[in-house]
């Protein structure tokens, strides 16, 4: 019997999992609900001084396979590109330091190769961990307050702080280290030290992947934004822009939903429904069909932030691939990729491309400017770390993220287990999203390819 599976969410979850069902059951109808006026999410390029120019996610881990295969299922696979370099440098108030090789998200597994990012008595710090007590956890703890107890708050300030804010735009000292960093948790019970679960991670991630110093990430030609627009031609889907859902409930064996406008919403009918929209829209919609997912949904709050797109003159710049900018650094912005520098398609004679983000978790202040003030503060901020000698951009672009990246706080875990306990319980119900177990593409798409296992169950 053919079926209705309607989505709430075209982010790159929503739209994985419409592209799955339809994989699985071609003759089903699939419509997939999004309020904003376009696809993709986070997911987002522009044209940038000619170049499609990723504004979101740039690039997706290359060692895990669950992008590359959606790439290659949606026939994308020669428009696969590696990064000409990653190597990157930590911008400290004393100046640049190259990143330490081997960590795993700025933890150390030694104190090789940190001198100079951290100062002697930092490294000192490093050094005598193996020689504490063995580390005891019986719940989830933040990471700053393992890390900075174990190995001092050089670490966390200026490697961790970084990484972390790079990849959540959240803090050190409230971020779940289980959710954030479940190796490294998963290691220390038989490791007893943070520089012995740093090494155990790392050794079980090369053994999974091969050459744990090769390539990360890849990205496409034509930027991963591209990605959303071959998902809606693949899944053959009715995709609605412009159509919030405001209520779901059980009827007529399935489920109805409110759509449209909030004055004069129309009813839609389903099957199956997928929920794929960000955690506190989530919880609204799911109070009468779960209710007991509504709270911890509500305990994932979200972080803003901004990205700004910059193409300067052509010219030199020694930066690699870019900066990590902590917030020790005193900066406005937390990070700086040198595009030109890092992907060979991006390479120009013309332009120099670059990109920077801004925005961290309880620090949105920073936020709150008009665009022209806050793209001239970044610009200037970025031209002064790359040093550059034409600091005029030729072209910029400003894209806000409001309320746009979950944050993973302490005991993370567990509101996720209670959310897909209560959701799984009503039949033809499933959630997926960056809120739950990854906030990277591959995790997104992983976990919406988890929520169709279960429906199909």
């Amino acid at each position: 019997m053919s079926r209705r599976l309607v989505v709430v969410g075209a982010g790159i979850a929503g739209l994985t999992a419409a592209f799955e069902w339809r994989r699985r059951r071609p003759d089903d109808e699939v419509v997939v609900l999004e309020a904003g006026d376009r696809v993709g999410g986070k997911l987002h390029r522009v044209r940038l001084a000619g170049h499609w120019f990723d504004t979101g996610p740039e690039a997706v881990l290359a060692r895990v396979p669950e992008a590359v295969e959606l790439v290659e299922r949606l026939g994308l696979a020669g428009e696969l590109v590696e990064p000409v370099t990653l190597r990157a440098s930590v911008v400290l108030p004393d100046g640049r330091h190259p990143l330490p090789p081997g960590t795993v998200l700025g933890v150390p597994a030694s104190a090789d190769g940190l001198a100079g990012v951290l100062t002697p008595s930092g490294v000192a710090r490093v050094r005598a961990e193996s020689g504490l007590p063995p580390v005891s956890l019986d719940a989830d703890v933040a990471v700053g307050a393992l890390l900075r107890t174990r190995l001092g708050d050089e670490v966390v300030d200026r490697l961790v702080e970084p990484l972390l804010g790079g990849v959540y735009a959240g803090r050190a000292d409230e971020l779940s280290l289980r959710a954030t960093m479940p190796a490294l948790a998963a290691a220390l019970p038989s490791s007893r030290s943070v520089l012995g679960a740093a090494a155990t991670a790392r050794a079980a991630g090369a053994r999974g992947r091969g050459d744990a110093d090769g390539p990360v990430f890849t990205t496409l030609r034509p930027g991963i934004g591209a990605l959303p627009d071959a998902l809606v031609a693949a899944a053959r889907a009715d995709v609605r822009l412009r159509a919030p859902a405001h209520g779901l409930r059980r009827g007529g064996g399935g489920f109805e939903l409110s759509v449209g406008p909030a004055a004069s919403p129309a009813t839609l009918t389903a099957d199956a429904v997928l929920m794929a929209a960000p955690a506190p829209k989530a919880a609204r919609l799911l109070g009468e069909v779960a209710p007991a997912a509504v709270e911890p949904l509500r305990g994932i709050p979200y972080a803003s932030s901004a990205v700004v797109a910059m193409a300067f003159p052509a010219q030199p710049v020694d930066a690699g691939s870019g900066l990590l900018v902590p917030p020790v650094a005193g900066r406005l912005v937390k990070g700086v990729t040198v595009s030109s520098a890092k992907w060979p398609h991006l390479a120009s004679s013309d332009v120099l491309l670059v990109r920077a983000s801004v925005g961290r978790f309880r620090g949105e202040a920073e936020l709150q400017r008009p665009d022209d003030e806050l793209t001239a503060a970044v610009v200037a901020d970025v031209a002064d770390l790359l040093a550059l000698p034409r600091p005029g951009p030729v072209a910029t672009r400003l894209v806000r993220w409001g309320g746009a990246l979950p944050q993973y706080l302490v005991g993370h875990l567990d509101r996720v287990d209670a959310v897909r306990a209560a959701v799984s319980a009503v039949p033809g119900l499933a959630i997926a999203g960056a809120a739950f177990r990854g906030v990277g593409v591959p995790a997104c798409i992983a976990d919406a390819r988890h929520a169709v296992d279960a429906l199909l169950r």
